[in-house]
Parts: C-alpha cells; structure tokens; sequence
C-alpha cells in the first residue's frame, strides 16, 4: 500500500514540476512578448522594474500643416532630470547657473521627484542651442538636453484631426494580426482613426538609466538611448490644412459665438481643405459625453436657399430660365399673399439675387414634370449628394477614405416623394428632406469656379517617413458621375455674383471687401421650437476672388433664432484675414 502512495506521490511531484517547467519555459522562452490574455511585454517590464526612463517621443505618428509645420506637437529643448541625483553628488550650481534659476529650486525639484522629469513641468524651461550644448558637455549621470515632443493642449481642427486612446477592444478588432500592447494609443475619430494603420507606434524613444535597488546608477553616466529600429518611422501625414488660417478661423468662430456650426474653407486649385472648424468643442473631460466630438462640417443639415443653386442649374439646362420671364414673388411658395415678404415681380436673375421661395418653389415643379429624377441628377453634378471626401485604394487598403464619418447628401429620402408637387416645391428651395454637409456645399461653389469640374476633396496630400521623404502621395481625383457644362456653370457664376452685386442681393453684405465674392445665402427651417419660437439653420457659401476663382468659404450657424445669424460677420472677416494673409506671402 505504501509503495502505491509512494508511486503516487513521486507522479503528482514530477506532474507539479513539469507543470512548473513548461510555465517557466512559457515565460522565459514563448510567451516574452505577450504573456497572458493581457499581451504583457515580460523583457519590457523586466527591464522597467530595473530602470528608470524618460519618454522623449511616444512613437505614434504626428500631423503636419501643408508647409510642414507641426499640428499636434512641438519639440521643446528642456532640461531633463533623474531622481537617483538626489543620491549622489553633481555639480548642480553650475546646471542651475547655466540654465538661469536658483540652485536651491534646481535641488527642491530633483528632491521631491519619483521618476524622470523635464525641469519646471507643467511648463518646463525652455532651453538655448547654446545652454543645451553646455549642459551636454558637463556629461553628468542623470542630466541631459534634449528635445522632447510635446503633445499640445488643444489641437487645431480637433475633430478633422481626431483624438486618441486606450482601447483594447478595439485594438483587437481593427489590427487582429497585430501583436499590440493593451495601452497601445489608437486613432478613435478624424484622421487619426482613418490613418491608424499608418500611425501606430513602432516603439517609443526615451532616455533609460539602469539602477540598482536603492536607485543608484548601475553603469556610471552611460544613459541608453532607445528608439524604434526603422529609423524611417514613425511617420508624419502631412494635411492639406494651414495652420495659421486654421487659427485665425479658429479664433473668428469663437469671437462671432457660434455654438453648433463653423466654417470650411477650400484651396480651389488643389481641392483641400485649408480651414476647417467645428463647434460645439470636443468635450476633453469625456470625448463621447456629447455632440462635440462630431465634425458638424462633415454633418447632414437643411440647407435652406443654398439649394436653389441646384434648381438654377437645373433650370438653366431646360430653358426654364428665360430673361424674359417674371415670378410673383409677392407670393408664398403654396400661392398664398407673403406678408412678410414684398419682391413684386422678379426675373430668373433677380430672384435669385433676393431669394424669392416662389420662383423656385415653380421651377422645381416644372422640373418635376420633365424627369422627377432631375433634382437629384443635378445635386449630384454639383457634389452635394455621395461624399465627397478622398477615398481610394493605399497599398492594402481598399477603398480607403481620408474622411471617416462624412454624411452622405440627399435631395428625397423616399422615392414617392419625387412624384408629389408640395414636396417636389419644398425641395426646390433646400428644405422637406434635403440634406448636405457644409463641406459638400464648398465643393459645389469650388465645382462652380471650376466651370463645373468635380472632385475629391482632400485633407492630406502624403504620408510621409520622418527625414521627410513620401511614402505615399494623394494626388487629386475627379469624383465620379456627370459633371455640370461649363456654360451652365459660366451663368451659375453670374447668378452668384448677382447676389452680392444686387442692390437687394442677400450677398449685399459683402460689397465693399478686398476680395470680389459670389456666393448664396440660405435660411433652413428645422422645425425645432424653443418657446414658440422656431430653430434655423443659417449658412452663406461662395467663392473669391470671383474673377480669378482661389478659395471656397462656407460659413453655418445652425439652430438659431431668426434674428440670430452671424454667418455673414464670419464669412466677412473670413475674407479679410485671407486677403491679409495672402499679401503678407505675396500671393
């Protein structure tokens, strides 16, 4: 009996033992990389454990404005300080004497540290070339001068450029070939979502001090610098966005208070965006709490008589439009007397210029009777239904889009509603169902300037590897389907700069800029009510100089008051800050 006990026991001690033998192996030789469920680096969190490092650049890929400057980060010289100083002697009077602070606060800094720091953070001293060669030459354990990369507050165009984050979830659903850390920093919206497999970090760079168990330094003044292995990477993708107009836009937006809205503002030669802000805010504290995190300029919303630019070209093409012809716009679109509105009888030009509901509320129903099908066909030859936005295969991407999340534009959401005259009138004058996106109606004034040519908007222009060179270009790209002719076009260009020219134009506002704008104003009903009173949508789009078409501008205020706007003030000053900027560049 005792020998089966015996047997037994020497079995289960040798199972315990192999048992143990095959985890040592797992951590020692298989699983180093990615230990558990949790994809836990052992040799990293080995050396952690006996080291003390200092990040100096995350390893993600960064934004670049169209002339190269940084968008998201800045590379501040700083001094960079580790805790085991406190432990040994250096020559501390003569750092702080080369830097320009006390010795005492240079002490008190290094004493209250637990882990490496750059000096003075949250702010941290901003050091000299001159200072930062100095302090290097001294070659003292645990002091050094380096630029560090600093990720800004607050990025321009925050919700083109997106945010990122920990998402283990989705680390594991979008790179499913991907050994990837749990904390690994992903693109959650914007182009860093669109991007993402691009930016993903190869490894950070830091400074890393091995030390011993009290925190002393174990190899002298010998500090490793670790970095990723590719030294191409990581990768910047240069936007198409200019960082100083994006600032001044920024600052526009805010000073004429537009809380849900904001501005697109377009190269009309390259077809990229240059400015583009939306409002409300992306919530910081909590990014998906609110509506803040959404690109209101990539959003669907009732563009009012923005739309009626569509029923003109539309018009223009059957011969609808003659010269000759007169509209009652004394009346409403339903036929009813308009007692608010007074126009008498107006041209095809002239109502266009004042806007008058009931030229267009007719032309759409005569449209109807020729092809029900027409609001839609010319929506489209002027880029407001389908998105816009550049997409197209990137090595093993397919159908890679620049702009995740972009609406696509509509004129009817049901068929049926093609085939009834009230809805077909409505639709003519940008309400019923009709939906576009702020940056759908910039492409259209852009497709206007360009007598009627089409394309693809862009945010960015390349990927690019860190000494600069391209890894992958974004060349510009018609958008599919028909395209508006250029006599159509040529007549949609006078209608436009009717609008601003016109005595009683809607555009009248922007007489007296630098720029010579055309353009076209338009007033959505939301059917929205805050105490009895009824929510808009308030937008005016065009293009400048009107005789040397560069730039397209929209600017939206959205669920405001009637009496409420500041859409025109925006787009005004818009221009005059363009203007100024182009003759400070000679342009």
């Amino acid at each position: 009996m005792w020998k089966k006990r015996a047997i037994f026991c020497t079995s289960l001690c040798f199972l315990v033992l192999a048992v143990l033998f095959a985890r040592l192996v797992q951590i020692q030789l298989v699983d180093t990389k990615s230990f558990s469920k949790h994809n836990i680096n052992l040799l990293e969190s080995s050396v952690e454990q006996r080291s003390q490092s200092m990040v100096v650049d995350n390893g993600r890929g960064k934004f670049l404005d169209r002339h190269g400057e940084p968008l998201t980060f800045e590379k501040i010289p700083v001094l960079i300080l580790f805790p085991f100083l406190k432990k040994i002697d250096w020559p501390a009077a003569e750092v702080a004497r080369t830097i320009g602070v006390s010795e005492f606060r240079l002490m008190e800094a290094v004493k209250a540290a637990k882990n490496p720091f750059a000096y003075g953070e949250p702010q941290p001293v901003v050091l000299t070339k001159i200072q930062m060669e100095k302090i290097n030459s001294l070659k003292i354990p645990g002091v050094f001068a380096v630029e560090q990369k600093y990720d800004v507050k607050k990025n321009p165009a925050e919700q083109l450029l997106g945010i990122v984050g920990e998402n283990e979830r989705m680390i594991l659903k979008r790179h499913p070939d991907k050994q990837l850390p749990p904390r690994t920093l992903i693109g959650l919206s914007g182009l860093e979502e669109s991007f993402d497999e691009f930016l993903l970090a190869e490894g950070s760079s830091k400074l890393v001090y091995h030390v011993d168990g009290e925190g002393a330094p174990l190899f002298g003044i010998n500090v490793k610098y670790v970095e990723p292995g590719n030294p191409f990477y990581p990768i910047n993708i240069r936007t198409t966005i200019d960082k100083k107009l994006q600032e001044a836009a920024e600052q526009l937006a805010d000073t004429h208070a537009i809380k849900s809205g904001g501005l697109v503002l377009l190269d009309i030669e390259s077809n990229a965006i240059l400015a583009m802000v939306s409002r409300p805010s992306i919530n910081r504290k909590d990014p998906f709490a609110d509506s803040g995190i959404n690109n209101m300029m990539l959003k669907q919303h009732a563009p009012g008589s923005v739309f009626k630019t569509v029923v003109a070209a539309a018009a223009i093409d059957y011969n609808l439009a003659d010269p000759m012809r007169k509209f009652d716009c004394d009346r409403k679109i339903n036929g009813d007397p308009d007692l608010e509105f007074q126009h008498g009888n107006l041209t095809f030009s002239e109502s266009f210029a004042r806007s008058c509901n009931r030229t267009f509320g007719e032309l759409s129903k005569e449209l109807k009777e020729i092809d029900e099908n027409i609001l839609e066909e010319y929506a489209a030859k002027l880029s407001l239904v389908g998105q816009t936005g550049w997409e197209g295969d990137v090595f093993h991407l397919s159908d890679f889009k620049q702009l995740p999340g972009e609406d696509k534009g509509r004129v009817f959401a049901i068929e049926e509603a093609k085939k009834d005259d009230n809805f077909a009138a409505l639709s003519g004058i940008g309400q019923h169902e009709v939906r576009v996106t702020p940056l759908s109606v910039a492409n259209m004034m852009a497709t206007i300037a360009k007598a009627g040519k089409k394309e693809m908007v862009r945010a960015a222009t390349a990927i690019e590897y860190q000494n600069g060179t391209s890894l992958v270009a974004f060349d510009k790209k018609d958008l599919a389907g028909d395209s508006l002719a250029p006599y159509t076009a040529m007549k949609l260009q006078q209608l436009l700069r009717g609008v601003v020219v016109s005595e009683n134009g809607t555009g009248r506002w922007f007489q007296n800029l630098p720029y010579e704008v055309a353009g076209k104003s338009g007033t959505a009903e939301t059917g929205i009510f805050i105490d009895d009173k009824q929510l808009h949508n308030k937008w005016f789009a065009g293009y400048f100089p009107y005789k040397n078409p560069r730039y397209a501008l929209v600017t939206v205020n959205l669920g405001v008051f009637g009496n409420e706007g500041a859409v025109n003030p925006l787009f005004a000053d818009m221009v005059d800050v363009i203007f100024k900027y182009d003759q400070e560049n000679g342009l």
